[in-house]
């Protein structure tokens, strides 16, 4: 194989595997804004609280599109599971 088509094919699965790695962030970030969006933070215990802190403002950080693409395939996930309970 020429060395041009060598440096693609690892090129190619270098972005495939980025790509796979986006996906599960994007449904980790989604699965966290879920569980911040659901917390009741008076409930939270006190050695908790600054965790949850840190996860709200890194989400908020988040590009909006990004965050709805998060919540987007968290809800897709949870649709497909539904589904087939």
């Amino acid at each position: 194989m020429p060395e041009k088509d060598r440096e693609i094919a690892m090129l190619r699965a270098e972005v495939e595997l980025l790509m796979g790695e986006r996906g599960r962030l994007l449904q980790t970030a989604g699965a966290a804004a879920v569980f911040v969006a659901n917390m009741d933070s008076s409930t939270l215990p006190e050695q908790a609280f600054e965790a949850a802190e840190l996860l709200a403002s890194s989400l908020n950080e988040l590009e909006e599109d990004t965050l709805q693409e998060a919540l987007e395939l968290v809800k897709a996930r949870v649709d497909v599971e539904a589904h087939n309970a």
